[in-house]
């Protein structure tokens, strides 16, 4: 089965297309500028040409559903949706933020912690276990101060995203590790797009909505802002 990954929620343009766990090709850049609406269909044919595949031998299209930017995840989702509507193929939907644990799983961390920059003070993120990747926290908009997170400060946690740097300078874990340089990625939507698949649990073209988790105040004075 092959799968088209679209991964448009933050910094990073990402696309990707696998054969069932096979990843075939891969093309991403994280620009400050946030580029999807120029970018994201040229790479979507570059993909596919390093797949060696045509548009037509897609079976199906995962989602990177968010939290994150806005103007992002309305851009990804669009072409999703066009793609499936065009093909007549399932859409699947995933949490950008489990696309940030997967490479970090089995690697003695007891958390994994994505954090993505939701301006000011707040990030998106949850808690999953470091180990088997299961969500421990449902992803929320949290705040940050001084007393985030203080329930892991005995244990070793990995924080990891563009919120990361924000929340090192505000908390005081001694256990904790942070990277701040990462993003979610189209390539690690796999595992969790092939377990949907075998569950068929798809989405409702018609009625999908990406998961901008809180409501975006200020759209009609601020128009030009993500």
């Amino acid at each position: 089965m092959k799968i088209l990954y679209l991964e448009t929620s933050s910094k990073n343009c990402s696309v990707a297309i696998s054969d069932d766990e096979k990843l075939l090709c891969v093309c991403e850049e994280v620009s400050e500028n946030y580029k999807q609406s120029e970018s994201l269909h040229s790479f979507v044919e570059w993909a596919l040409e390093g797949a060696e595949i045509s548009v037509k031998d897609i079976d199906a299209v995962c989602l990177g559903k968010g939290p994150g930017s806005y103007t992002g995840l309305r851009i990804g989702a669009a072409s999703a949706k066009g793609f499936c509507y065009g093909l007549k193929i399932p859409l699947i939907a995933v949490n950008s933020l489990e696309s940030m644990i997967e490479p970090f799983l089995n690697q003695n961390y007891d958390f994994v912690i994505p954090l993505v920059d939701a301006r000011r003070m707040e990030v998106y993120t949850a808690v999953y276990d470091g180990i088997s990747g299961e969500e421990l926290v449902p992803t929320e908009a949290k705040v940050l101060d001084e007393t985030s997170f203080q329930e892991f400060k005995d244990k070793k946690v990995l924080f990891v995203g563009d919120g990361a740097s924000k929340t090192q300078e505000i908390v005081q874990l001694p256990n904790a590790e942070f990277n701040n340089d990462f993003y979610p990625s189209a390539k690690y939507l796999v595992k969790k797009t092939l377990e949907k698949i075998e569950k068929k649990d798809f989405e409702d073209i018609a009625y999908f909505e990406p998961f901008y988790l809180k409501e975006f105040h200020g759209v009609k004075k601020k128009k030009s802002e993500d």
